[in-house]
């Protein structure tokens, strides 16, 4: 579905009605409710699905068929505006065989959530081209003092066609250089697993967006070496890192980004880093996936990652 036109959300305003859903672990019940308080104080209606705050099996919240059965439910309701998740952890990829592609395809929603939900975003946008979202979640990030980047989250949701990311967001330039693409990716290590798969990530004329939580500079080596044994970085036109804090110390990030440009030495595309979106403790940026992006990294002082389209109709 590559060479369609994705199939985009609508906005999400005042008095949206987001779903919330765990498709993967159970969150702490505390931080969804002050995650809530805060999408509420925006103006959304919020709709707790049945299974959101269960605890087990194991560290699910729920089985594979409540988890599956929430999310089917948030699709198929013509009052949900929007699906937002509770936390990530891992429990994603156990529904993939099991969700209902035409029921998806038919009632096209915003799905927001990050980490190991970067399996659902693969599949939503292999097998409904669908414009989905890296973005804050409930009690990862609303429930955090100054978890959201507000300004990304209301450009995104709000239907603006011509934004972009940059220096203040923690843009920098590994490599200089101009591209543009669909932008596509997540959590690396969830993309990494999803390799030999029938639900694995593609990129063809793509910006590649890649963060991570707890992963050292060989694993990055590692995983982007998997990645380009695999064929996924052929369709690749440019890379944008998240901002890892998250993954190393601060005196760590030079050997860290040695050993990226070690792994990428034969990828000519620009490199970026530093993008805070996904495991971040500052501010969580909102990047919309499967929308036309333009990457100029031609001025160190001044790299930009700009949408080039709407991220939501209406």
């Amino acid at each position: 579905m590559r060479g369609e036109l994705s199939v985009k959300p609508a906005a999400l305003r005042k008095g949206s009605r987001l779903a919330v859903l765990s498709p993967a672990s159970t969150p702490v019940g505390e931080k969804v409710q002050h995650g809530l308080e805060q999408l509420k104080a925006l103006g959304y209606k919020t709709v707790m699905s049945g299974h959101a705050l269960d605890r087990g099996p194991l560290y699910y919240a729920g089985t594979l068929e409540e988890r599956l059965a929430d999310l089917h439910a948030a699709f198929a309701d013509p009052e949900i505006d929007g699906i937002i998740c509770t936390r990530g952890g891992w429990g994603s990829a156990e529904l993939l065989p099991h969700l209902d592609a035409e029921l998806i395809r038919a009632n096209p929603k915003a799905f927001i959530g990050y980490s190991d939900h970067t399996s659902l975003h693969c599949w939503m946008q292999n097998e409904a081209n669908l414009v989905t979202y890296y973005a804050p979640m409930v009690a990862s990030d609303f429930a955090r003092e100054d978890g959201v980047d507000l300004a990304s989250w209301k450009q995104c949701f709000g239907g603006a066609s011509d934004w972009s990311l940059g220096k203040a967001d923690g843009l920098r330039v590994l490599r200089p250089g101009v591209a543009e693409g669909t932008l596509l990716g997540g959590c690396i290590s969830i993309l990494a697993q999803s390799l030999g798969t029938p639900y694995a990530g593609r990129v063809a004329d793509g910006v590649l967006f890649l963060e991570d939580i707890g992963t050292k500079p060989y694993q990055w080596d590692r995983m982007l070496l998997h990645l380009k044994y695999a064929g996924l970085l052929e369709g690749a036109r440019g890379i944008v890192f998240g901002d890892m804090t998250q993954c190393v110390a601060a005196d760590e990030f030079e050997f860290l980004e040695r050993a990226i440009l070690h792994s990428l030495r034969d990828f000519t595309g620009p490199i970026a880093i530093g993008l805070r979106c996904g495991h971040v403790s500052a501010p969580n940026i909102t990047l919309p996936l499967n929308v036309r992006v333009r990457l100029d990294l031609s001025d160190v002082e001044s790299p930009r990652l700009q949408f080039l389209e709407a991220a939501v109709t209406g």
